[in-house]
């Protein structure tokens, strides 16, 4: 029997439920769950659509978002844009 890869974001609904998702991700101690977690929505769009649209190599996309190596900034930058994302900054320190 084949089974297909699990990819939490294809049982997301809106694009409400992957924000809280990537947030989620974000908030983690360890800064490679949100490099999977963008690996899962990169997937879910389609690698080599998000390829040729960042102008990253896809084979070089799979090996990062995988969670092995280390992203640069240039890549998540090129991705969050290629991904159409909107990434908002605000304290979260008490006033």
């Amino acid at each position: 029997m084949k089974t297909k890869t699990f990819n939490p974001v294809d049982y997301l609904e809106n694009d409400q439920e992957i924000s809280e998702y990537l947030h989620e991700a974000f908030l983690d101690d360890d800064p490679q769950v949100f490099v999977i977690a963008l690996g899962h929505l990169v997937k879910h769009h389609g690698v080599a659509k998000i390829a040729d649209i960042t102008g990253l190599n896809r084979e070089s996309l799979y090996k990062t978002l995988k969670g092995d190596t280390k992203p640069t900034w240039e890549t998540m930058h090129r991705l969050i844009k290629g991904l159409k994302l909107d990434v908002n900054f605000e304290s979260t320190a008490a006033t």
